[in-house]
């Protein structure tokens, strides 16, 4: 019997809370000239592109560099790497972006990375955020706040990743 999916985001609901969310981010952070964003490869990262793209539409004044940070999720440490110096959020506020908050241990190993430059502030930007946190670390920003028992799992798809129309599913 195949499982079942259920479409919990479509296109352009995807699109409404990337919006949204790029809002939040300018109204916490009016005071800033710049500020980084940190995409969790792969899907946080497309994400984050999406995030710097309406962000520099809405707020052409100000800048928002993008580093893409690249976790091995699979290892019970550490082991991580950025495209660009770790240097470059150094005294900026940074927003660490992924796609699906789940326990919080990929935004425990994006934070881990910058543990050791001063930073003026660091906030996360998720688009699910599914409350079921094994680290003490919660979404600031997110599109959809979801109720799942464990054994659900949320699958989100990115046009520009997954080569499918955009869509969030639960299974």
């Amino acid at each position: 019997m195949p499982h079942k999916r259920t479409l919990i985001l479509d296109k352009n609901q995807i699109h409404q809370k990337s919006v949204r969310i790029a809002y939040q981010i300018l109204e916490d952070n009016f005071e800033e000239a710049s500020m980084v964003l940190v995409g969790i490869a792969d899907r946080g990262y497309v994400f984050a592109k999406r995030l710097q793209k309406i962000l520099q539409e809405i707020a052409p004044d100000k800048s928002f560099e993008l580093i893409k940070v690249t976790i091995e999720k699979t290892k019970r440490s550490l082991e991580a790497s950025t495209d660009l110096p770790i240097e470059t959020a150094k005294d900026k506020v940074i927003i660490l972006v992924d796609d699906v908050l789940n326990s919080g241990r990929t935004l425990a190993y994006g934070l881990g990375m910058f543990l050791n430059i001063p930073l003026k502030k660091m906030r996360t930007a998720v688009l699910i955020d599914r409350s079921h946190h094994q680290f003490p670390l919660y979404s600031d920003y997110y599109g959809l706040k979801l109720s799942t028992i464990l054994k659900e799992h949320v699958e989100v798809e990115l046009e520009e990743f997954d080569k499918k129309e955009d869509a969030a599913w639960l299974s």
